[in-house]
């Protein structure tokens, strides 16, 4: 029997949702699709189903003896890892052999700001077209998850000023569903201010959830007691082929102890030697070793961007 390659597992945000378990169902069957070669598993860190337990069986009972772990977040995934090293430890108690290491999230990475790009503007054209103007006249406000560790938080503005350079939007600003400040009517309230008249609010989500439905009935609120101001609600960005070749990206790179990691891998039994198996995975397209979302031109340590709210103006 051949032995199989490392197995991608991703680590769901977790929802109680039924349309949220099943958009991330669809992403995990749109990756062994595209990837035919590569064993694919997937589960929530929340008591959600799938859980990463039932996904981590599945793969045992393929044969596969080592992971890779990808958390589908677009911020810092602490809480993810966390989940992850519980789920597998207690896979360990009775598979001693295995092993995994820990990848990064997706974003922000050119190829996820473009998909927002998009998204913000099949949001400027539906329902209907807007009023004539161009990309100077219509402000976006980022909406993430929110988290009590500033790093995450930092991370959201500091996609918020990917996405608005060289756009040329009038700016990009951000909020969070909970529990970070500022919450999505005072975001709206404070595009505003700054004289935004066209906004377009834009969930920084990889799947459709309760966060998203959230997003969009405050935006509602908030837009029916001001009329004058012309907002649109984006979509997510949903299991398009641009986010699942990123999310295979960083599976490779946790493989390979790619340098521009900003995690430690993690291997609990072999831990410390050039990971090996990636040569197996057939069919994948093999990576640039060059990281476009690590460029010199905002190549700053996320520490720094926690004024980045001022960014866009």
């Amino acid at each position: 029997m051949t032995t199989p390659p490392p197995a991608l597992l991703i680590a769901g945000h977790g929802t109680r949702d039924d349309a949220g378990a099943e958009a991330f169902r669809v992403l995990l069957r749109e990756l062994a699709g595209r990837y035919p070669g590569l064993p694919v598993g997937g589960g929530f860190v929340e008591p959600s189903r799938p859980s990463l337990g039932e996904a981590v069986d599945g793969l045992l009972e393929r044969g596969v003896r080592r992971f890779a772990v990808v958390p589908l977040t677009l911020e810092p995934a602490g809480r993810a890892e966390a989940g992850v090293a519980a789920a597998l430890a207690r896979a360990q108690e009775r598979f001693p052999g295995i092993s995994y290491t820990c990848g990064r999230p997706p974003g922000p990475h050119p190829a996820l700001l473009n998909l927002l790009e998009r998204r913000t503007e099949e949001a400027l054209r539906s329902p209907s077209p807007r009023t004539p103007g161009d990309r100077a006249d219509v402000t976006v406000l980022l909406v993430g998850h929110g988290s009590t560790d500033p790093e995450a938080n930092a991370e959201v503005h500091r996609a918020a000023r990917l996405l608005w350079e060289g756009r040329g939007y009038a700016g990009v600003e951000t909020a969070f569903v909970s529990p970070a400040a500022p919450d999505v009517p005072s975001g709206l309230d404070r595009c505003v201010r700054l004289g935004a008249r066209r906004i377009v609010v834009l969930p920084y989500f990889p799947l459709t959830g309760v966060p998203a439905d959230r997003v969009r009935q405050q935006t509602e609120g908030w837009a029916a007691a001001r009329p004058e101001i012309e907002v649109r609600s984006a979509d997510v960005i949903g299991p398009e082929p641009e986010l699942l070749d990123l999310v295979v990206e960083r599976y490779r790179e946790a493989l390979e102890g790619d340098p521009h990691m900003n995690r430690d891998s993690r291997d609990s039994s072999t831990h410390g030697g050039n990971p090996s198996g990636v040569e197996n995975t057939t069919g994948l397209p093999r990576q640039s070793r060059v990281h476009p979302d690590d460029d010199g031109h905002h190549g700053h340590d996320h520490h720094h961007w926690g004024h980045a709210n001022s960014h866009a103006h």
